[in-house]
């Protein structure tokens, strides 16, 4: 059903970019399902089963008629996760933020803004 959706999303964008000119999407996922692990419990009767989780994907977006320019990448390795994320805002800046997340130190993010600085020229 989820694919369903999503080409029927991917085909009102594919729609709506058409009359406005050129932008570009891409996206890529990998998905790697490891061999299940059984987790015995206090209960010896009772399994359950544990894949170790592992992913990676990327995404981007560049809509030069809306301004609309931003990209994302994360993989994910058992517990511990890391990406980042880069987007231009209204203002003119770009926002750089890299993150990373596991069990032992948690969530870390380290954000990082840039502009690119307009010289006016006189005549």
């Amino acid at each position: 059903m989820s694919t369903k959706v999503f080409c029927l999303l991917l085909l009102v964008a594919v729609a709506a970019v058409q009359g406005y000119g050129h932008a570009f999407s891409s996206n890529h996922i990998s998905r790697h399902d490891g061999h299940h692990q059984i987790v015995h419990g206090h209960d010896h009767g009772h399994h359950d089963y544990y894949t170790h989780p592992k992913y990676e994907f990327e995404y981007k977006v560049e809509d030069g008629h809306t301004g609309d320019i931003k990209s994302q990448h994360e993989h994910r390795d058992g517990d511990v996760v890391k990406g980042g994320y880069s987007l231009h805002q209204p203002d003119g800046s770009h926002r750089h933020v890299h993150y990373h997340a596991d069990d032992h130190t948690g969530f870390h993010a380290d954000v990082k803004y840039s502009t690119h600085h307009i010289v006016p020229h006189h005549q």
